[in-house]
């Protein structure tokens, strides 16, 4: 663990570059880097007032009837290719890549924008919009329509084409902006007597300056000087440079806070402060480390195209998951503190309060275990917009998946929540002695899904929790560890017993281990055709101790009445031979 901090951020540097490389070779992915990127400042007057309404006329479910379109810049030229959602879009991506940003601007609709818009100003707005795709959107072009109805051709085993209502309103993005959900759409308008076609809607334009003001170029992409623009792999040197040297940084910050949690927490006189600096130290400083990075690394350098998108998903993931990571530290340090300093010595069966309270951490610290893992995994697949269309084929196929998974989990729900019922009523505590298909042994650990059962020879039995809700068990501590044991002996019919009767309370009173709770009992049970059976009743403070004594009892008690009258009291089979008539004549 020595290196372990640094081995996950050269890990993260080796995951970067590698998405990279497949990045690059994707078309949509790369575009030229700029010297002069637009600032974050809005183009357009703020003054609302000159904003205008989207001018929608008679409603036409095959395109929106405008009635004004783009008056500042004109309506595009004829060679442009806006005929169909696809050749929209390729139009404006195709156009940007090239800096050509005025003739992109033709594939925007600026109808909510002020009449006074000039060609340049749309120009702008067409960089500002290509820099937050680059940025942040994977256009899926698969999904793209490239018919002017903006249908999808499906086809039937007759090879035909399926007829359906033509399409004047289609999504190719989406992007999250201060926790609101902004759709990005292609539209179908007709405006006067020109023919319908595609543009990217109104209030998709209307969202340019807010998504590049978020998602526009950091401080380093506009500070850093023309030689350190030079690409590798079609990256400028400067960013995995920069990059590396975040890392560093990063590692060190949280190298520092690792050093400060222990130079300051281990001059404490407390034990439990010491235990902070010795648990939680490292995983403190990891998870700092990694927030720090993703925090400059955000920012100050800015990564497009499809390579970006992965990379800060796979950091958003690794930031949530050393988070939860540190969390779930916490609190177990925090259960294992309770139950080392807060609870007595759970070793001796009659303290059943401390074996009680174990027996709730136990379960409440695997149970909060648990929880905060799902939160973690919730929060992180809840950031990627790509899991919306799975979470909604699995609301489709419900049923079948609410089977499956029933029938899959059954057993591990079970456990858990007979781990909760446990918890609750108590069946059996850490700590207790049972006896569980004749072995006896002590309930060594209570986790997730099944109970470690320490027998008295040290095997471990694995015991699942719907075991224990569901079936018959002996529990000797559930109420009290205090315990009566029988010695059972045979003797001879002709035996005193209550020479036995004064032996046994003699010895027993002679044990330090008998607890005086329950008096010396001999009594006669039981009588067979050659001995009578004799138990003797002992009895001491827990299971354990128990057991001891009447083994010791026993052994002296056999030793007292082999030894009785010269052994004339033991058990014996009599066999009487009696001489015939003809036998004594003889």
């Amino acid at each position: 663990m020595k290196h372990s901090y640094f081995s996950i951020l050269l890990t993260i540097i080796f995951v970067v570059f590698s998405i990279h490389i497949q990045a690059h070779q994707e078309e949509d992915s790369t575009h030229l880097e700029k010297t002069n990127l637009p600032k974050k400042e809005s183009v357009i007057n703020s003054d609302k007032e000159n904003y205008r309404s989207n001018p929608i006329e008679e409603y036409n479910e095959a395109y929106y009837v405008l009635g004004r379109l783009n008056e500042s810049i004109g309506l595009p030229a004829s060679e442009y290719n806006l005929q169909t959602p696809q050749a929209t879009l390729e139009h404006f991506v195709a156009h940007a890549r090239n800096e050509k940003y005025e003739e992109a601007a033709y594939a925007l609709n600026f109808n909510l924008f002020p009449s006074n818009l000039s060609k340049k100003d749309a120009g702008i707005l067409a960089e500002k919009l290509y820099f937050v795709l680059n940025q942040r959107v994977k256009i899926n072009w698969s999904d793209l329509s490239d018919r002017p109805d903006g249908q999808i051709d499906i086809s039937t085993t007759t090879n035909q084409a399926v007829a359906g209502k033509p399409r004047r309103s289609i999504v190719f993005g989406e992007i999250d902006l201060n926790n609101k959900d902004i759709v990005l759409r292609l539209q179908r308008v007709k405006f006067k007597d020109y023919g319908a076609f595609w543009l990217i809607s109104a209030n998709t334009v209307e969202n340019i300056e807010p998504l590049y003001e978020f998602y526009g170029p950091r401080k380093l992409d506009r500070m850093m000087p023309h030689w350190a623009r030079i690409k590798i792999l079609g990256m400028p040197i400067w960013k995995p440079v920069g990059t590396l040297v975040l890392i560093l940084l990063s590692y060190f910050l949280g190298k520092c806070l690792i050093y400060a949690f222990r130079k300051l927490f281990l001059k404490s006189d407390k034990m439990w402060v010491n235990n902070i600096s010795n648990r939680l130290s490292k995983p403190a400083g990891i998870t700092f480390g990694i927030l720090i990075f993703y925090i400059l690394l955000n920012e100050l350098i800015s990564f497009t195209g499809s390579f970006a998108t992965t990379l800060y998903a796979i950091l958003l993931i690794i930031v949530i998951g050393s988070i939860t990571w540190l969390i779930m530290r916490l609190i177990d340090f925090l259960m294992v503190h309770v139950a080392e300093n807060k609870i007595g010595d759970t070793n001796p069966e009659e303290n059943s309060e401390a074996r009680m309270m174990l027996t709730y951490i136990s379960v409440a610290r695997r149970i909060v275990t648990f929880v905060v893992i799902i939160v973690g995994a919730s929060i992180i697949l809840s950031q990627f917009r790509s899991l919306e269309k799975l979470g909604i084929s699995l609301l489709a196929s419900a049923g079948v998946a609410t089977v499956i998974l029933g029938i899959a989990a059954q057993s591990t729900l079970g456990n858990i929540i007979a781990g909760i019922q446990i918890a609750i009523t108590r069946p059996a505590r850490i700590g207790d002695t049972i006896i569980i298909e004749d072995d006896w042994g002590y309930v060594e650990d209570i986790r997730f899904t099944y109970m470690v059962v320490r027998t008295w020879d040290l095997r471990r039995l694995i015991v699942p929790l719907k075991f224990i809700i569901s079936n018959t068990f002996e529990n000797w501590s559930m109420t009290s560890a205090h315990q009566i044991r029988p010695i059972n002996l045979y003797a001879d019919y002709r035996i005193d017993v209550e020479k036995v009767r004064k032996k046994f309370k003699e010895l027993l009173e002679q044990e330090e281990s008998w607890d005086k709770d329950h008096p010396p009992v001999v009594q006669v049970v039981d009588v067979t055709e050659k001995a009578i059976q004799i138990r003797a009743l002992c009895s001491s403070k827990d299971a354990s101790h128990t057991w001891d004594l009447h083994c010791v009892l026993r052994e002296k008690l056999v030793k007292f009445i082999s030894e009785l009258e010269d052994g004339m009291h033991l058990s014996k089979s009599r066999v009487v031979i009696k001489n015939s008539p003809e036998n004594e004549e003889k």
